[in-house]
């Protein structure tokens, strides 16, 4: 019962999830997700957004 919950779950989160303009912007919204789970690593995925920008610029 779970599984089909999942299942349905992911198919309307697909639907309304738009695609970033830029991997920074990925990066960030990764290291959101990731705040509460790992620190870190959440840093580390900001660290990796800042310095493509500072590639990119």
């Amino acid at each position: 019962m779970f599984s089909l919950v999942a299942q349905v779950a992911r198919l309307f989160r697909s639907n309304h999830v738009e695609t970033p303009s830029s991997p920074a912007a990925t990066l960030m919204e990764r290291a959101d997700s990731r705040a509460g789970l790992d620190a870190h690593d959440a840093q580390e995925l900001r660290a990796a957004a800042s310095a493509w920008l500072s590639v990119v610029r």
